[in-house]
């Protein structure tokens, strides 16, 4: 049984007979949440999942403009966290037919209402970058979620996914490693420096597969 096979098979046991359970998969930018929450997704059963992206409560760029956030764009303050904390309340008390963004990463936008989580789904799969961060107001969170998976993965490896991924979406090189070095792995170090316990830690996921996850701590 792969790694991977391993955490859902894990997943499904603690659930036992809850009728929701709710999983929190965080990690710095570019560590493997989105490919992990999917590989999970497709090995639990069918019908039985859904994956909700943090990222779906960006704010848009033109309000980040009236803040004068956009040089910090995916920092906590850039997210409308209390929108994030209402849906994540609306599906802990399992509502009916919840209507959930989903973020376009080549549109750099949130596509609203694309996704929608039935009353009859089991296990909702949360992945976003500070699911786990021991700050106000993020650290509210923590009831919300039945077990917690962090993605360790070293600085290095972290900036060479970044640097891969500016670079498909058409930034020159320069531009992309500009915006890692000032934006992206400060966001990634402020996770490291106040990040709160998570049950199951998982280092150095290999890039694209989702194979090769190995537990460090449960």
């Amino acid at each position: 049984m792969s790694e991977i096979a391993t955490i859902a098979a894990s997943i499904f046991r603690h659930a036992a007979r809850m009728p929701r359970f709710v999983v929190a998969i965080a990690g710095a930018p570019a560590a493997g949440k989105s490919t992990l929450a999917e590989k999970l997704h497709d090995l639990l059963p069918e019908g039985s999942a859904v994956v909700v992206q943090m990222d779906g409560f960006h704010f848009d760029d033109a309000i980040l403009h009236q803040r004068g956030l956009r040089s910090r764009k995916g920092a906590p303050e850039t997210f409308d966290y209390a929108g994030f904390a209402a849906l994540l309340r609306r599906i802990r008390a399992a509502e009916p037919d919840i209507a959930i963004p989903v973020f376009d990463r080549d549109m750099e936008l949130s596509r609203a209402g694309a996704r929608i989580i039935g009353a009859d789904i089991k296990f909702v799969l949360v992945e976003g970058n500070y699911l786990l961060l021991d700050e106000a107001p993020w650290n509210d969170l923590a009831p919300l979620f039945d077990f917690s998976i962090f993605l360790d993965v070293p600085r290095a490896e972290l900036e060479r996914r970044l640097m891969m991924r500016w670079r498909e979406q058409g930034r020159p090189d320069e531009e992309a490693r500009a915006w890692v070095a000032s934006n992206d792995l400060p966001n990634a170090e402020r996770i490291l420096a106040r990040l709160r316990r998570a049950d199951l830690v998982l280092s150095e996921p290999s890039a694209g597969t989702g194979e090769g996850y190995k537990p460090a701590s449960a």
